[in-house]
């Protein structure tokens, strides 16, 4: 886990190996939001380039009876 400092200006640093997991770049947008007792910080990913995030993803389950 890393640990951040808040600045003056309360600015937080994204620690470099955070920023290659979630192949995060400099301009972009994220949504922040108090949940609880914590803050996160959710990128903003354009739908398309979503496409095939799920490929291969097994979907043989069953389904409750009152589900189409």
């Amino acid at each position: 886990m890393d640990t951040v400092t808040i600045s003056p200006k309360f600015q937080v640093v994204i620690p470099q190996r955070v920023r290659e997991a979630m192949g995060l770049r400099s301009g972009e947008k994220a949504h922040v939001i108090s949940y609880r007792n914590r803050i996160e910080i959710i990128p903003v990913r354009d739908v398309r380039k979503l496409r095939g995030y799920l490929k291969g993803i097994d979907t043989t389950f069953s389904r409750d009876g009152d589900r189409v």
